[in-house]
């Protein structure tokens, strides 16, 4: 067996709110799906790296056990790997929440680390 792709979905309220962030780094919404007067659904893609948002009402319409459980669907955290995070800081929109703009990690990484419009944790690396 070979595990082909690995791609994070995040439920939020509002997809609208994050896309300036996105849009802002170079992903491209390859997927729109709408929902009302907004979206429920969209792919943004870079570099052969997707990251996908969902609302709770497309996940509650399209699989409401989904939202069950002991733990709600909440905030995540991403990692992700740039070869210039000089230039992916720069390409931030001004009202970036950022939560550290700049770490060493004893792992060898330098890290800047923000959250979009929903409250997920992005992290970007570089590694030494």
């Amino acid at each position: 067996m070979k595990i082909k792709k690995l791609a994070p979905v995040l439920i939020v309220d509002r997809i609208e709110p994050a896309l300036p962030l996105w849009d802002a780094l170079g992903f491209r919404r390859t997927v729109e799906v709408p929902h009302g007067e907004g979206l429920a659904f969209v792919i943004l893609e870079r570099d052969g790296i997707e990251v996908m948002y969902q609302t709770r009402g497309s996940v509650a319409a399209d699989e409401p056990r989904a939202l069950e459980g002991p733990h709600a669907l909440g905030a995540a955290a991403l990692f992700i790997e740039v070869d210039d995070l000089e230039a992916m800081v720069k390409a931030l929109p001004p009202d970036t929440d950022v939560v550290n703009a700049r770490r060493q990690t004893f792992y060898g990484s330098t890290e800047t680390i923000f959250r979009d419009a929903a409250g997920n944790v992005i992290t970007f690396a570089q590694m030494a």
